[in-house]
C-alpha cells in the first residue's frame, strides 16, 4: 500500500513566516503529498497567502481551543480517510524544516515499529539581540542533550513531528478513559502546551518517541523579554498541568523527579546567593582559589563547549558566565511564578509572540 504524508500547518496572524514554511516543505526530498493550512481566527492574509502558494486551506469554525483545537477540526475529518500506513506531519507555521527532515524521519518510523512520533530538533532563527541569542544557545544546549540520550525525545516539538496514523486514532480513542481530554479529540482542548501533552499520551499508550539529529527545524526565538517571560510561563505551566492531569505513572515519574529537581535547583541557587551577598557584606569575598578555582574553569568550559556549534559569537556569550547566569535567573522566576499561578488557580493565557520578518531571498 503506497504511504501518503500530510502536512498540516496550524497558523494564527503568519503571513510574513507561513511563505518560508511552506517553501521548506516543498524543498523536502519528497514533500509531503498534502499540505493543509489550518487557519485559525487570522485577522491577517494568512488564508490569502496560503492558497496563493497552491496548498489547502481550512478555516476554523468557532474555536475556542486555541492550536490544540485548530489540530482536532483538521484531525477530524482527516484520519477517516488515512490508511494505518499514513503519516501526519505537523508543523508550526513560525518555524521551517532543514532540508532532508522528512526523509529522516519517515526512514526512522520505517525502520523501528516501536517508534510512534519522530519530533524534530529545534534552532532558533538569527534576531532578537542579546534576547535571542540567548535563546539560541540554550537550544544548542537542549539538541546537544537529545543527542546524548541517542534521540530520545522527552517532548515531541510542537514546532515540527512526524506521526504514524494509527498512533494518533489509538490516541483519540483512548481520550476520556486511559488519557485525559475529551473522547474522539486527538488533542487534549485543556492543554496549554499540546506538544508535551501529546508526547505523554504517546509514551503512556506504550509507544516510543525520538528526535534524530538530521530532522532539524529552525523556528522563531522571542525577540523581546517580555515576550520570553509569557511563552516561557506557558510552557513551565503547562508542563506542570500535564503532569497533574496523568497522575504519578511509569512514564509521569521521570518527568516529575526532573520537576522536582528542578525546583531543588532554585532553592540551592537562592541559597548560593544569600551566602555570597552575606560574605560580600563581611568583606569575605574574593576570587576563587584552590580546589574552587579548578570548579569555576571546569564550569567555563563546559558553558563554552556545549555551544561551540553555533560559533565564536556563541561561545563568547558563554564565557562570561555572568550573562547566562542572569538569563537562568531569569527562567527560575518563571517556574516559581508558575508554580504559585497553579496552586492558586489563577487562569492561565496563551501567547502568542510575534515572528520575526523572514530575510528576503
Amino acid at each position: 500500500m503506497v504511504q501518503r504524508v500530510t502536512a498540516l500547518v496550524p497558523a494564527h496572524d503568519e503571513e510574513r513566516s507561513l511563505p518560508d514554511t511552506l517553501a521548506s516543505l516543498r524543498a523536502q526530498t519528497p514533500p509531503p503529498d498534502r499540505v493543509i493550512v489550518i487557519a485559525d481566527r487570522c485577522t491577517d492574509r494568512t488564508a490569502a497567502v496560503a492558497a496563493a502558494a497552491g496548498v489547502e486551506v481550512v478555516t476554523t469554525v468557532d474555536n475556542t481551543d486555541r492550536k490544540a483545537g485548530a489540530l482536532d477540526q483538521a484531525l477530524g475529518p482527516l484520519l477517516p480517510v488515512t490508511t494505518d500506513d499514513d503519516l501526519v506531519l505537523v508543523v508550526d507555521a513560525d518555524s521551517a524544516l532543514v532540508p532532508g527532515f522528512l526523509a529522516a524521519a519517515v526512514t526512522r518510523l520505517a525502520d523501528d515499529p516501536g517508534i510512534g512520533a519522530v519530533g524534530g530538533v529545534f534552532t532558533g532563527r538569527d534576531g532578537g539581540g542579546l534576547v535571542g541569542a540567548l535563546q539560541r544557545n540554550e537550544y544548542a544546549r537542549y539538541a546537544r542533550e537529545v543527542g546524548r540520550r541517542r534521540g530520545e525525545a522527552r517532548v515531541l516539538t510542537g514546532t515540527a513531528t512526524l506521526f504514524r496514523t494509527r498512533v494518533l486514532r489509538e490516541v483519540a480513542d483512548a481520550r476520556g478513559r486511559t488519557l485525559p481530554g475529551r473522547p474522539g479529540a486527538v488533542y487534549d482542548p485543556a492543554a496549554l502546551t499540546e506538544d508535551n501533552e501529546i508526547t505523554l499520551a504517546i509514551r503512556t499508550l506504550g509507544h516510543r518517541t525520538v528526535s534524530p539529529r538530521e530532522c532539524v527545524v529552525v523556528t522563531e526565538v522571542m525577540t523581546t523579554w517580555s515576550d520570553l517571560w509569557r511563552q516561557r510561563l506557558r510552557w513551565q505551566r503547562g508542563a506542570l498541568e500535564n503532569l497533574r492531569a496523568y497522575g504519578l505513572t511509569r512514564v509521569t515519574a521521570p518527568y516529575a523527579l526532573r520537576q522536582a529537581a528542578m525546583y531543588a535547583g532554585i532553592v540551592a541557587v537562592a541559597l548560593f546567593l544569600l551566602a555570597t551577598t552575606l560574605f560580600a557584606a563581611r568583606g569575605d569575598l574574593g576570587p576563587p582559589r584552590g580546589p574552587w578555582l579548578v570548579i569555576t574553569v571546569l564550569f567555563v568550559v563546559e558553558r563554552v563547549v556545549t555551544v561551540r556549534r553555533r560559533g565564536v559569537w556563541a561561545m563568547l556569550l558563554a564565557a562570561p558566565v555572568v550573562v547566562e547566569f542572569g538569563y537562568d535567573l531569569v527562567q527560575q522566576a518563571v517556574f516559581l511564578r508558575a508554580a504559585v499561578d497553579l496552586l492558586a488557580r489563577r487562569a492561565a493565557g496563551w501567547h502568542h509572540g510575534v515572528a520575526p520578518v523572514p530575510a528576503e531571498a
